[in-house]
């Protein structure tokens, strides 16, 4: 593995977060320090950090005679989650709207545009979930409080952990956060206030939870 001027323990970060959302480590394997460690050919230690980092963002927890293991999100996390999201996101499209240029907008367009063909064709969650995550970084990913950015990245890795896009239970929600995506460019390319923006990123984000919390509710039975 390159370090790219990584430190050892960030490089050990990178590779098991890339393993956690990408599926390799599924929910419950365990984390083996000493194989992990051989595989990016650096000690153990670095990894334990690594790992530790992962726990502290509730994407590995620590099994008494078991050790680290791959744990992955609860409705009630997934709640939580999308509700802060919903805030960290919808402020940082606002606040980077203005230096958003016209190559931004036409980049996040077509993003858009390729969102709306996987709608209207052989519709893939995991693929669409991957776009709606490029367009919404297009918008705040270069121009964004580095804080904020890190709330946003913690969400995303978060909801990476569930394996699963949320559009896959709820597929009719894509057609609806296309056109969503299309009204929050008109108000970007408008300059529309703070408050407008800020407000339709936010809700764009709760709109999605609550499809989702509508669905799951929906199909919840109930045992007498």
């Amino acid at each position: 593995m390159e370090s790219n001027g990584l430190s050892k323990a960030d490089q050990a970060h990178q590779y098991v977060l890339k393993g956690i959302t990408t599926g390799r480590y599924k929910p419950g394997d365990r984390l083996v320090l000493s194989s992990i460690a051989t595989e990016l050919g650096m000690s153990v230690v670095p990894v334990r950090e690594a790992i530790r980092r992962l726990q502290t963002d509730q994407l590995v927890q620590f099994e008494r005679n078991v050790g680290a293991t791959v744990t992955g999100i609860d409705p009630v996390e997934y709640h939580h989650t999308m509700e802060t999201l919903a805030l960290a996101e919808g402020y940082s499209t606002a606040q980077c709207a203005p230096l958003v240029t016209a190559e931004t907008l036409e980049k996040a367009r077509g993003i858009n545009e390729q969102m709306r063909e996987l709608v209207e064709q052989d519709f893939a969650p995991e693929r669409f979930t991957e776009l709606n995550e490029q367009f919404h970084s297009a918008l705040f990913e270069h121009h964004q409080n580095p804080h904020i950015l890190d709330l946003v990245h913690r969400g995303w890795n978060r909801l990476a952990a569930l394996r699963s896009s949320t559009f896959s239970f709820v597929p009719s929600r894509a057609t609806t956060s296309v056109a969503e995506h299309d009204a929050l460019l008109e108000l970007i390319a408008e300059g529309a206030e703070f408050s407008v923006i800020e407000a339709a990123a936010r809700n764009h984000r709760l709109n999605t939870l609550n499809a989702y919390l509508d669905h799951h509710a929906k199909s919840a039975t109930i045992d007498f």
